[in-house]
């Protein structure tokens, strides 16, 4: 259960974050090169790097337990469905701390 509603939940924080790049490009374009630079100055703030991590491990999971449905779908791993699942976070908090260690020296360098 807890698979299946995480799944779901990453995806309609997919499909958020789509809208809303799509908006803050599109604004950006309307306010020219100043307005651009300005944006990536606000986008570059600890608070929106956090942001990203979190687009990260969504993305991660998505991904990842995607990968897991596929390989059910296939008939391959049905009797081991909680062992898979415990990889796929394994595998996903794996990948996302490597995102964070670039992160976070991302952040500290200012």
């Amino acid at each position: 259960m807890w698979a299946w509603l995480f799944h779901r939940v990453s995806g309609l924080v997919l499909v958020l974050y789509l809208f809303a790049h799509i908006f803050v490009i599109s604004q950006a374009r309307l306010q020219g090169a100043e307005g651009f630079d300005s944006l990536f100055t606000t986008l570059e703030s600890p608070f929106f790097v956090i942001l990203d991590l979190a687009l990260i491990a969504a993305v991660l999971y998505h991904g990842i337990n995607g990968i897991r449905v596929l390989l059910f779908d296939l008939g391959v791993g049905i009797r081991q469905h909680k062992s898979l699942w415990w990889g796929v976070v394994g595998a996903g908090l794996a990948c996302l701390a490597a995102f964070a260690v670039v992160s976070f020296s991302f952040i500290a360098r200012g």
